[in-house]
């Protein structure tokens, strides 16, 4: 008998670790895969969606300017409801920390279906960093049957929430597949990631560094003084700061007052996958407040500075890949001037190990699935 498995994503993070969880399923004859996308992200979602190929059985398209997370919480317990209703699924999978995961594992709870976690385990220990995203992770660690940590330290974090130990694997992290396989369709199409062109013939001889910043715990005077970081490296005649900037009002108004018009500063749209992997590969250095980059730039040899005061990816700080150097201006800026000025120091984050993933997570969350773990 085929497995009827329901995948819930709503965000561009999600889907990118979700389609190779996807395919997997997809391409596997003991498993019927129904999708379902919230669209908490539309058009960055909408980017992913197209260049893996998945077409969602079911959109809600939840995405409304400035919905609080009350609403739309509400929005996908009702919705997701609905579709788990209809679909009747063996297994709901939701991945990572995002409110439509968290409404997933809540909504299959409430009809007494299996859940099983992609990228469980995470942990800062702090509920407001990253907010709300660690009291996400927390309730589906509570109600998910299978949790696929990524490493040994997320494992061990739901061990001593006393959860039930058969129903914890470590199976790496599906980033690192999906970082794989968009890597072999652009060196199969180059034209794929070729929009950068422009940015790097305007830049060419200067030293890259990719910028990502949206967290909601940055909002005000932290962005502020991401701004104004930004500002002063720009300053330096060698170096160039590339910046897809999030639609999120609440980062584009604080951005566009500080850094627009700067030559030394590239402000550009979100980028697609493909295009984001690139950016990746042309950049000495990432600079970021987000999760996801933390694991995929140490699998390219990036060091990541990471703007935030907590993070629940320790093991990149512990292998020596990341370092938190939060949201005070005077600290990102003598950190980014140490490792492009410090050759030992850029050469030690550079080629550190990076312990989240080699490429082969997605089989072993399928066959995991298969055996009901």
């Amino acid at each position: 008998m085929t497995k009827t498995i329901l995948v819930v994503f709503g965000t561009r993070p999600e889907a990118i670790k979700m389609f190779p969880v996807v395919h997997a399923l997809q391409a596997d004859p003991r498993f019927k895969v129904v999708t379902c996308v919230s669209a908490q992200h539309r058009g960055i979602l909408d980017q992913v969606l197209e260049i893996a190929g998945i077409v969602p059985d079911h959109d809600l398209d939840l995405m409304r300017p400035d919905q609080t997370l009350d609403g739309l919480t509400a929005a996908l317990l009702t919705g997701l409801g609905k579709v788990m209703d209809a679909v009747q699924p063996d297994w709901v999978v939701v991945q990572g920390d995002t409110a439509t995961a968290m409404a997933g594992a809540l909504a299959a709870y409430y009809r007494k279906l299996s859940v099983a976690h992609v990228e469980a385990g995470l942990r800062s220990h702090n509920i407001y960093h990253p907010w709300p995203e660690e009291v996400n992770r927390k309730i589906i660690g509570t109600i998910a049957k299978l949790h696929f940590a990524p490493t040994d330290v997320s494992a061990s974090a739901l061990l001593a929430e006393n959860v039930d130990p058969v129903g914890v694997h470590v199976t790496g992290n599906t980033v690192i597949d999906a970082l794989q396989w968009v890597a072999a369709r652009i060196a199969a199409e180059p034209s794929l990631a070729e929009g950068l062109a422009e940015i790097e013939a305007r830049f060419a001889g200067k030293r890259i560094i990719g910028v990502t910043s949206h967290r909601r715990e940055n909002f005000g005077g932290g962005l502020e003084n991401i701004a104004e970081a930004i500002r002063q490296i720009a300053a330096r005649d060698d170096v160039a700061l590339v910046f897809p900037v999030h639609p999120n009002p609440n980062v584009r108004k604080v951005m566009d007052a500080a850094l627009s018009g700067l030559p030394n500063v590239a402000m550009i749209e979100p980028l697609d996958y493909p295009h984001f992997a690139r950016l990746l590969s042309i950049s000495e250095i990432m600079l970021t407040d987000s999760g996801g980059v933390q694991e995929e730039a140490p699998a390219l040899g990036k060091p990541v500075l990471v703007m935030r005061e907590t993070t629940e990816r320790p093991e990149g700080v512990t292998a020596g890949t990341a370092k938190l150097v939060g949201t005070d201006v005077e600290r990102i800026v003598s950190e980014i001037f140490t490792l492009l000025d410090d050759k030992a120091a850029y050469s030690a984050m550079a080629r550190a190990h990076n312990p989240f993933g080699d490429g082969q997570t997605a089989r072993r969350i399928v066959e995991l699935l298969a055996n009901d773990g």
